[in-house]
């Protein structure tokens, strides 16, 4: 794969607050035209990352590119071409869609400005919208808001971090419709999220725990990689049986799913002997089962002692 295949090329990316490194040796190249997803815990890392990919932190160390720009001496033009979607809506909400819209294009000194917002309003369902207060849009709305402000100068590149927090489901499943649209146009997009059915819809996941990258590849190739073995555990007397399965030896991780649990380790044979006193009790069914995205990223967040509200 040669530079101009990748949107991202960086090696040995590295940066700290004081005396605290965030981000710890990332090297991550993504071919132009995918969806790249950021998974990890709070304070893995993943915001700080996506700001140094698009030009607004200065990496303390390593080096690499972003659309063929070096993300340390070319970051100011490195801005102009890449469209950056943060958590929080920072747009005005006393300024209408339209007008949000016309500022976004006089940033960017964007030629034929009113067909360009015309054209994005008609892009993403937003000419019904177009004169409403953007304070007064639902969160589906707002977010899709953003992302046209994000895409109006066309950028190459897009960088989305968790941009569909606190959105309904079909309002998430709509804007990642519009992500594939743009990916099938040749736009690359990395996208952090922690929603893992968003997850299996890029083409490349990377995964990140304490500032470092631990797993990256297709969904498919990170379950692989993980190598672990997983149970499901169904009955009356499963929240118990997590009080007990947690200290056992070769038990890694115990999930709740909705009435089931998912006990995982990557010692088949351990699971399977920490397992043996459920399998005669009338009120707990156990069987082994394929280990899913989710059960990867739950292990992954006990295997780098992350605590997350997923476990049991």
């Amino acid at each position: 794969m040669t530079d101009t295949d990748l949107a991202i090329d960086v090696r040995h990316l590295a940066k700290r607050f004081g005396d605290r490194k965030v981000v710890k040796d990332l090297t991550l190249q993504v071919p132009v035209g995918q969806i790249c997803g950021f998974l990890g815990a709070n304070g893995s890392g993943k915001t700080t990352t996506i700001r140094m990919l698009c030009g607004l932190l200065t990496p303390d160390d390593g080096e690499g590119t972003c659309l063929g720009l070096d993300v340390r001496r070319d970051a100011m033009k490195l801005r102009t071409q890449v469209g950056y979607m943060t958590q929080k809506f920072s747009f005005y909400e006393d300024l209408t869609v339209a007008e949000n819209l016309e500022f976004v294009a006089r940033l960017y000194d964007i030629p034929n400005r009113d067909r360009a917002i015309n054209e994005m309003l008609d892009r993403m369902g937003l000419v019904d919208r177009a004169d409403q207060l953007a304070g007064q849009l639902s969160g589906g709305w707002k977010q899709r808001m953003a992302l046209a402000a994000c895409i109006l100068h066309q950028p190459k590149l897009l960088l989305l971090d968790e941009p569909t927090a606190g959105v309904d489901p079909k309002a998430r499943r709509e804007f990642w419709d519009l992500i594939h649209e743009m990916a099938a146009d040749g736009l690359t997009v990395l996208v952090s999220t922690h929603y893992m059915d968003e997850a299996e819809r890029c083409h490349r996941i990377v995964y990140l725990a304490d500032g470092r990258l631990i797993v990256q590849g297709s969904a498919e190739e990170v379950v692989a990689q993980a190598h672990i073995s997983t149970w499901r555990a169904t009955g009356h007397g499963v929240v118990e049986a997590a009080k007990l399965l947690r200290d056992a030896p070769g038990i890694e991780s115990v999930a709740a799913f909705g009435q089931a649990l998912h006990v995982s380790g990557t010692d088949r044979d351990a699971v399977a002997h920490a397992l043996e006193p459920l399998q005669g009790r009338d009120d707990i069914t156990v069987e082994e089962t394929e280990p899913t995205l989710e059960d990867v990223f739950i292990h992954l967040l006990a295997a780098s002692g992350t605590k997350t509200e997923h476990a049991a």
